[in-house]
């Protein structure tokens, strides 16, 4: 006799939802490179929908089993531990019944216990790799405020080459240049243009295209001992980067060459008559020039990144500064 095939259990099928659920990992690792606050996010809600399709389907043989047996009645009758026969010429024996008040069979126990085992072994390991590469990057980073000296010092409407040291502890290696220009009082209030001299192709130093005085180069000091190098200059032709040819007018907008948007600049606050040095920001352009000048500033960006335009999404987040 044939067995009956449709006796014969059945295994399930072959499921997509650990496929999905690796392509969700997959997409938050990539995103964590490529764009943390786009691509991240979206592998996240992959791994968690096919994450829990992926637990609902594994779950379902055994869900809304009863957890204890159901007794008999007092002074019932016992319950009947006849078995059907097995009806003859079969040639595939029936599944035997699981055992009074047991839930889901001892290989799926094991099974999820292996899998459960496995999640915290790997997550014991990849944790900690991966808090030590990605963390560091984002804790006691910053720019420290820069006393600059007295107002004094900056001659209005005159631009000064000015050489400072961002951490003076760290030596020459923390030596930083902006061009300072006082642009006089804006509401009452002290107004300047401080541009970074970083390129905003590949962060080499631009020079201004312009005469700059080296014989009137004067040392001042700031509030805190700071040591700050005011060297006047001309820049008439704006800026330029002696590495690959970008430059810049006076404002710092970007004319021609590489440069994907304008220099960088500093904010700035003015406490007790001098000038302080605050946190610097990327620029994509400027509209008008001196103390009228309309800034379109953004979080400070790496050289060579694109801050406005759908070029943006293209670039990872930038760790704090």
């Amino acid at each position: 006799m044939e067995p009956q095939h449709g006796d014969r259990p059945h295994s399930p099928g072959p499921s997509l939802y650990p496929i999905g659920f690796a392509a969700g990992i997959a997409c938050i690792l990539v995103g964590l490179i490529i764009n943390p606050k786009l691509i991240a996010p979206i592998g996240a809600a992959i791994a968690v929908v096919f994450g829990f399709l992926w637990a609902r389907e594994a779950t379902k043989e055994f869900r809304g089993a009863p957890v204890h047996p159901v007794e008999p009645e007092l002074g019932g009758p016992p319950p009947s531990t006849d078995a059907a026969p097995i009806p003859a010429g079969r040639g595939v024996a029936a599944m035997p019944e699981p055992a009074p008040g047991e839930r889901f069979p001892r290989s799926k126990f094991l099974e999820f216990s292996t899998l459960g085992l496995g999640g915290v072994i790997g997550g014991l390991v990849t944790v900690p790799a991966l808090g030590f590469m990605i963390v560091p990057a984002y804790r006691k980073q910053g720019y420290p405020k820069v006393d600059l000296g007295p107002l004094t010092n900056f001659t209005e409407g005159k631009w000064f080459v000015t050489k400072f040291f961002m951490h003076p502890e760290e030596g020459e290696v923390s030596r930083r240049t902006a061009y300072i220009r006082n642009n006089g009082l804006l509401n009452g209030k002290p107004s300047f243009t401080i541009i970074s001299n970083r390129c905003a192709h590949l962060g080499c130093p631009v020079q201004p295209n312009g005469p700059v005085q080296d014989n009137q180069t004067k040392d001042v000091k700031g509030k805190n001992g700071q040591d700050i190098t005011m060297i006047p200059a001309i820049p008439a032709g704006g800026y330029g980067c002696p590495c690959h040819g970008g430059q810049y007018d006076s404002e710092g907008n970007r004319t021609s060459g590489p440069p994907v948007r304008a220099l960088d600049r500093y904010a700035f606050e003015v406490v007790d008559g001098h000038l302080i040095l605050g946190t610097p920001y990327s620029v994509s352009h400027v509209d008008g020039e001196g103390k009228n000048a309309r800034i379109h500033k953004y979080k400070l960006t790496g050289p060579g990144q694109h801050i406005d335009g759908w070029e943006q999404i293209l670039y990872p987040i930038q760790p704090p500064h």
